[in-house]
C-alpha cells in the first residue's frame, strides 16, 4: 500500500485530535468559570469527537496494510469497524447532553452574559473549520470511511457551535433559557450524527449486497465481452469498504482451457477497472449445461 498515503492519513488523524483537543480546552475552561451548558455541552460532545479521532488514529490505518497469514482478505474491515466505534461514541455522548440539557430547561438557568462566551465559540468554529478543510483535502485523495466520518464530525461540530452561539445570543438579549436550549438541540444533532454514521458503516461489515446499479454496472460488463453467452450466481458484495464480484459465465463449451484461462483473465481485468472494485472471482461455465445445484435441487423435487 502507498506509503504517502498512509502519511497523509495518519496526519490528518493527528490534526483532528489536536483540534479536539484545543477545543475542549477553551471551551470547557469558559463552560466551568461561566457555568454556561451550551459550551459544556459543545466541549464534552468534543471529548467523544476526542475519543473517536484517536481511535482512528489507533486503527483506522490497518487498512492500508497488506493481506497476510491472519488476514487473506486484507484489513479493509478495520476502517468500518473504527467508525461504528466513533458512531457509538458519539450517541452515547449526545444522551448525556440531552438529559443535561433538559435538567438545565427544566430548573433554569441563572447564566449571565459574558463577552468571553462568544469569544471561545468563535474559536471553536474557526478551529473545526480549518481541520474539516484539511481532513476532506486528504480523504478526497485517500478515500477513507474513518477520515469521512470524522469529516462529517467536523462539520457538525461547527454547526453544533453555531447552534451553541446562537444560544448564548439569546442570553445576551436577556433570556438564559436560551443557553440549555442550544444545549440540547446541539445533543440530538450529537446524537443524529452518530447514529448515521454507524447505519452507513455497519453495511460494510456485515458484507452487505452493492447497490443494484453496481451489480448491473458488472452484469453488463461481463455480457460486453463477445465470448460471453451468459452471466448467472452474480453477487457484489462488501468487502470492508470495497466491493468484491463472484460470478459465473457461460461460455462455449469447446473452448480449449488455455483459452478459457485467457477469457477468465480478460473478465477479472475489467472487472477490476471498475471504480470501487477490489477484487473479482470468475467462474466458466459451458453454456447450456446447467449448475449441479439445479440437478440436486431437480432430485430433491422428484
Amino acid at each position: 500500500m502507498d506509503q504517502a498515503l498512509r502519511w497523509r492519513f495518519r496526519r490528518a488523524s493527528w490534526l483532528n485530535v489536536l483540534g479536539n483537543l484545543a477545543k475542549i480546552l477553551v471551551e470547557g475552561a469558559i463552560g466551568v468559570a461561566t457555568g454556561s451548558v451550551a459550551l459544556l455541552a459543545d466541549a464534552a460532545h468534543s471529548v467523544a469527537d476526542l475519543i473517536a479521532s484517536a481511535v482512528v488514529l489507533m486503527w483506522g490505518g490497518a487498512g492500508f496494510d497488506d493481506p497476510d497469514e491472519e488476514h487473506p482478505h486484507g484489513h479493509a474491515r478495520f476502517e468500518p469497524i473504527t467508525a461504528v466505534v466513533v458512531g457509538s461514541a458519539i450517541v452515547l455522548m449526545g444522551i448525556g447532553l440531552l438529559y443535561e440539557s433538559t435538567k438545565g430547561i427544566y430548573h433554569g438557568s441563572a447564566l449571565e452574559f459574558s463577552y468571553l462566551l462568544i469569544a471561545g465559540l468563535l474559536f471553536a468554529i474557526a478551529n473545526m473549520a480549518v481541520v474539516y478543510w484539511y481532513t476532506v483535502r486528504v480523504n478526497d485523495a485517500i478515500g477513507s470511511t474513518a477520515l469521512g466520518a470524522l469529516a462529517v464530525d467536523c462539520r457538525n461540530d461547527i454547526y453544533t457551535s453555531t447552534a451553541a452561539l446562537v444560544g448564548i445570543l439569546g442570553v445576551w438579549a436577556g433570556y438564559p433559557v436560551f443557553d440549555p436550549v442550544a444545549g440540547g438541540l446541539v445533543s440530538v444533532l450529537v446524537i443524529g450524527q452518530g447514529i448515521q454514521i454507524g447505519r452507513e458503516n455497519v453495511d460494510y461489515i456485515v458484507g452487505s449486497a452493492a447497490p443494484a446499479e453496481m451489480q448491473e454496472r458488472v452484469r453488463g460488463t461481463l455480457l460486453s465481452h463477445s465470448d460471453v453467452r451468459g452471466v448467472h450466481d452474480l453477487v457484489v458484495y462488501y468487502e470492508g469498504t470495497e466491493l468484491e464480484v463472484e460470478s459465473h459465465v457461460e461460455v462455449d463449451g469447446g473452448m480449449s482451457l488455455r483459452e478459457a484461462h485467457e477469457l477468465e483473465s480478460a473478465l477479472i481485468r475489467k472487472l477490476r477497472m471498475i471504480d470501487g472494485i477490489r477484487d473479482a472471482h470468475v467462474h466458466l461455465d459451458p453454456s447450456g449445461v446447467g449448475e449441479w445445484k439445479d440437478a440436486d435441487e431437480a432430485g430433491g423435487r422428484q
